[in-house]
């Protein structure tokens, strides 16, 4: 028999050293009521459909600890010491099936950490991440996701006014970041470095024997492929801040985050993004930044003579270039049906990304038409056709690798706002029917133009939602 739904928390991270984390207990909400529930990931984590007041904190499941936890982070290339402001950590959920996963709840109020912020969440920005997390997993990149949104029955202050506010659950591998890291460097707290690589270690790379390079060179390969995952469907995170690069090799923090209709490689979205420091092609060279920041944090870790461990940290980061190549390589072959490799292939595949961006093609779409057969036939297309032929195989065995790769379906901007718009109104339904579209990206089967073209505003700018 299927084991019962129940609340299976466990602690391993408050088992760190206390410069890691406060113990804090949510804030209760006036007036809590459930907007969305994840059934199937409920399901998943083995966790009971429990009411509003467990999803708001006005009630605590049993075995909660709940904490906020500790972080620094470089935000815009700009060192401070941070922390989670407005989310507290339950504890980490064993499931069914022997996994361990992050509970947390975000906007349950203020924590030591909240720098004369309310603690609290918008509703909006909790659907949005709510909605594009959904969406990433069904495309198969590594995602935080999320279990519920409950509205409190209050209001919060922002820069647009007085919005709805809401809570979100969302389920993590972990919230340990490169930004944990650099606060135990920033108090030169050696030991306590010692301690949360080794529970990094344990809780995501238990197969990396004990050693600080080591596990620094699975992290990069993580960052490497998740990056690439990014790319490939031009998804832009637009907040690549240190804090919110997670060691799990999971996307974390759906703030200022879209998709690229219009291929171009400086397309930026974020509303403070105003230089193009996390534009959609300046993703790779940032995740490198970010990874050059996590070497310096290690640094004792990595010697106990300075020296020789910058000298060792300067022989790992330029790994990483390569790493992601390799990645990207594979998966834009994988988009055109490509299964073999040609030193050519990268430029094949730039001849095509150049004339996409010259003729401002969209880009989901053109590799949705390669996939179906229905593109215009260009020079370019002709030496792709030639390229297939020298692999051998048969259109069949190109297409399944095809559809496998190329989302017919995205989560296109406008579409993204309407939904949001709608639900912050107290209709849900665009909401749902967009959700039911996004979480069934590879079917290309189906005629739904509403949902395929399109139609991101001018001048479109996204928000962090604090």
């Amino acid at each position: 028999m299927p084991e019962t739904p129940s609340w299976r928390l466990e602690h391993s991270y408050a088992r760190l050293p206390p410069l890691f984390f406060t113990e804090v207990e949510p804030t209760a909400v006036k007036e809590p009521r459930l907007v969305i529930f994840n059934h199937a990931l409920a399901e998943e984590l083995g966790l009971p459909e429990e009411d509003a007041a467990v999803y708001a904190g006005n009630a605590l499941p049993p075995g909660a600890r709940p904490l906020a936890q500790a972080y620094a982070g470089h935000q815009y290339a700009h060192f401070t010491g941070l922390g989670d402001g407005r989310a507290i950590l339950l504890g980490e959920q064993i499931t069914p099936d022997g996994g361990r996963f992050d509970i947390q709840l975000k906007g349950a109020g203020p924590t030591p950490y909240s720098r004369r912020g309310d603690g609290r969440a918008a509703l909006g920005p909790m659907l949005r991440e709510y909605l594009i997390s959904e969406a990433m997993e069904a495309l198969g990149i590594p995602t935080t996701r999320c279990l519920a949104v409950v509205t409190t029955g209050e209001t919060v202050w922002r820069q647009e006014g007085a919005l709805p506010g809401a809570v979100l659950t969302r389920v993590a591998a972990s919230h340990i970041r490169t930004g944990t890291f650099e606060w135990a460097a920033a108090h030169r707290d050696v030991a306590a470095l010692h301690a949360l690589a080794e529970h990094t270690r344990q809780r995501h790379y238990p197969e990396v024997e004990n050693d600080a390079v080591a596990l620094f060179e699975a992290i990069a390969e993580n960052q490497a492929g998740l990056i690439a995952n990014w790319m490939l469907v031009g998804f832009i995170h637009g907040v690549m801040n240190t804090d919110n690069m997670a060691l799990s090799g999971e996307t974390i923090d759906y703030g200022p985050c879209a998709f690229m209709d219009a291929y171009h490689p400086d397309t930026v979205f974020s509303s403070i993004d105003r230089h193009g420091r996390y534009a959609y092609g300046s993703q790779p060279q940032i995740a490198q930044w970010n990874l050059a920041r996590l070497a310096e944090a290690m640094l004792p870790l990595f010697h106990e003579d300075e020296k020789q461990a910058v000298e060792i940290a300067n022989g790992l980061i330029p790994k990483f270039e390569e790493r992601f190549k390799h990645h990207w390589l594979m998966g834009m072959r994988a988009k055109l049906g490509i299964f073999t490799r040609e030193e050519e292939d990268a430029v094949l595949i730039q001849d095509l990304l150049d004339e996409m961006q010259e003729t401002g093609a969209d880009f989901t779409n053109i590799f949705a038409a390669l996939t179906t057969s229905r593109h215009e036939p260009t020079e370019w297309h002709a030496r792709w056709q030639q390229r297939l032929a020298r692999q051998g195989g048969t259109p069949r065995q190109q297409s399944i690798l095809m559809r496998s790769a190329n989302p017919a379906f995205i989560p296109r901007n406008h579409k993204v706002e309407e939904a949001l718009t709608a639900a912050q109104a107290g209709n849900m339904r665009p909401f749902h029917a967009l959700l039911a579209v996004i979480t069934n990206p590879w079917d290309h089967d189906r005629d739904l133009p509403e949902y395929s073209r399109p139609g991101t505003p001018p001048g479109y700018r996204t928000f962090c939602g604090t």
